[in-house]
């Protein structure tokens, strides 16, 4: 069931030939892990946690719209609420912040007051006259005036007019007299700060700018995509000129301050604990000089060896946009997969407050009411749930990668171009869900395996910041950023373990391993477009908010109805950046993909009879101007009809 060794030996690549289902058992696990959560649901519905939310519950543990059974200890608990609808709260305004709940005594009413209701002679007509019983259920309304309860069993005066809530069945208040103060300090808060008011304004009277931004935005993204095939040499070239100049610049500013702050130390005339001080600033500017040398020499020889394998780069981009000019639905599939992460969230966070409110209705020892506590094993529940968010959410997003490599593995493998069928990204995506789910379930959890203990020491961190010594506050911060950079690896890994198993066909491990192989290989070129290209994207992003930006100053110099442009353009900014993200980094997972497929090709095939290229037109210029140059060589491992060739 999981493995990485094989007795297969060598593998012969033979891309889309054959199809069978992959890693059956892990898809079983993940199956019945569903299953599992499916069961969650089932016992929230159960136990009526479910029901409670939807329909509302009072303090005596009675769901309002329905007959309820008696709960033992409970004088006022078993009654029949089937025309009492809603949920009424004594004291709407005693809210308790840190548990985020109400405090208050809740009732099943049958109507909520739509009017303000002054005195307890009111309260009393409003029973009277609408059968809605605003006290408690063992003081009658013709008490409500004269009963001494009347203080603790009765709404606090005066009630709000309150409107009801269709779907959850809660009376709202319109009003609420505990927030004027605050309301007002808000009120008073934004007319008194002028600058608070021209923001504000500026945000409302720019809406269709705002809107109209965003839509430009989109449009760059979509754009850029298929641009970057045609500049993608420029493209390159100027981010790695870029990163030369931010380097040597970097390091000569670094020994001009250590140079002048050794030359201030040498004439200072301050007094010795300020010469100290100029000292320790001269020893920390030459170890951060030093450091930076070593760093820049370091990188101009990688960048110097890596020259020649830049063309590859170029080549990869340009390829990449071709691609999506033949499969145009691959830029859709950032929306696919946020939709289904959203509604799977929605399930989530529905089930989460459904459980909080499923466990064995108890009597509080303080208050007298009824609270919903979860025994054991049923705590565990929870546990499950929260594992279920980040295994599912891992998995959508999986099933996204094995999607565009199946897509793409599609269009690199067909020869001629015209037989490629008419939707491959529907294609691809029935092959995933049809063959490859126990690959993508498993990948998945191989994340969450990492993913988890590292959110449980960022909350550590979170809770003991303060409490901890330096020591401890160190090794937490040291396991998470060694968590985090294991997470990274593993999912750059898992992506090409799911290309692999576009091609092949095979289970994770297997496809994991013989990936794994190709990438060590070709570590050069790897390092090469994860740095280069990863980079060059980054300014394709920075390129799409810096245009809408632009376009933006533009469009707001004409609107004079404020002066300050800060949020809006904030807005705007921030919505560019994440649509360029999601439309380049899917980008970037073609170019990945492309990557494999191109080091397979070359690997196992050299050109000849039977034996021709699967590469396109600008992949196979580089490999015939790398032959010229004498700069192309077979990595070790390869075959041997690779190393006869002259290449």
């Amino acid at each position: 069931m999981g493995c990485c060794s094989s007795s297969e030996g060598k593998r012969d690549w033979k891309p889309l030939e054959q199809r069978s289902c992959t890693d059956i058992p892990w898809l079983i696990i993940f199956f019945l892990f569903c299953v599992g959560m499916g069961c969650i649901c089932g016992f929230t519905v159960y136990t009526g946690g479910a029901l409670r939310i939807v329909r509302g519950y009072d303090s005596y543990g009675n769901t309002c719209g329905r007959r309820n059974s008696k709960i033992e200890g409970i004088e006022l608990s078993g009654r029949n609420m089937t025309e009492n609808k809603y949920v009424f709260f004594l004291d709407p305004c005693n809210i308790d912040f840190l548990n985020r709940k109400i405090k208050s005594l809740a009732l099943c009413v049958s109507k909520c007051p739509d009017e303000e209701l002054k005195t307890y002679f009111d309260v009393k007509q409003f029973s009277l006259s609408n059968g809605s019983d605003l006290c408690s259920y063992d003081l009658s309304p013709t008490r409500y005036v004269s009963s001494s309860e009347r203080f603790t069993k009765c709404p606090r005066l005066p009630v709000p007019p309150s409107k009801a809530v269709r779907v959850l069945h809660r009376c709202v208040p319109t009003e609420l007299s505990c927030y004027a103060e605050l309301a007002q300090a808000f009120v008073s808060f934004v007319n008194d700060s002028s600058a608070i008011q021209r923001v504000i304004a500026g945000v409302l009277a720019s809406k269709e700018i705002i809107l109209g931004l965003c839509l430009l935005a989109l449009v760059l993204s979509v754009v850029l995509m298929v641009v970057i095939r045609y500049i993608s040499k420029v493209l390159i070239w100027i981010t790695t000129i870029l990163v030369i100049l931010g380097a040597v610049g970097g390091t000569g500013v670094l020994w001009w301050l250590y140079a002048d702050h050794r030359k201030a130390l040498d004439n200072a005339t301050t007094s010795v604990f300020g010469k100290e001080v100029v000292a320790d600033n001269v020893k920390a500017l030459l170890i951060y000089a030093i450091i930076s040398t070593v760093f820049t020499v370091v990188l101009l020889l990688v960048i110097f060896f890596m020259r020649k394998r830049v063309a590859l780069t170029i080549a990869l981009f340009h390829v990449a946009g071709k691609v999506f000019i033949h499969l145009p639905l691959l830029a859709l599939q950032p929306f696919w997969t946020f939709l289904g992460l959203m509604l799977f969230w929605v399930y989530w966070i529905s089930i989460f407050l459904f459980l909080g409110i499923s466990g064995t209705p108890m009597k509080s020892n303080s208050t007298g009411l009824v609270e919903f506590q979860m025994k054991q094993p049923f705590q565990y529940l929870v546990w499950y749930h929260a594992v279920g968010l980040i295994w599912i959410s891992e998995f959508i997003l999986a099933f996204q990668q094995m999607t565009i490599a199946g897509a793409v593995v599609t269009y690199y493998f067909t020869r001629n171009k015209s037989e490629i069928p008419t939707l491959p990204i529907v294609s691809s995506t029935w092959r995933a869900f049809r063959y490859h789910l126990g690959t993508v379930a498993k990948g998945s959890f191989i994340i969450t395996l990492v993913k988890i203990p590292r959110l449980i020491l960022t909350y550590l961190h979170s809770q003991l910041k303060g409490k901890e010594n330096a020591c401890a506050r160190c090794m937490l911060k040291a396991c998470v950023c060694c968590l985090w950079c294991l997470e990274k690896c593993l999912a750059f890994l898992n992506q090409n373990a799911y290309t692999a198993t576009a091609i092949n066909s095979t289970n994770f491990c297997t496809s994991a391993r013989d990936a794994l192989g190709i990438l060590v290989e070709n570590a050069l070129r790897v390092a090469t477009i994860n740095s280069i290209g990863d980079f060059a994207l980054f300014l394709g992003k920075v390129l799409v908010v810096s245009c809408t930006a632009f376009v933006g100053v533009l469009s707001l110099n004409y609107q004079r109805d404020y002066t300050v442009w800060v949020l809006p353009l904030f807005i705007v900014c921030l919505f560019a950046f994440l649509v360029a993200h999601c439309f380049l980094s899917v980008f970037e997972i073609v170019v990945d993909v492309l990557f494999l497929c191109f080091a397979i090709d070359t690997k196992y095939n050299d050109g000849s009879s039977g034996r021709e290229y699967y590469m396109d037109k600008a992949l196979m210029e580089f490999v015939e101007g790398s032959k010229k140059g004498g700069r192309y060589k077979p990595a070790d491992g390869d075959s041997r009809e690779m190393k006869k060739m002259n290449i």
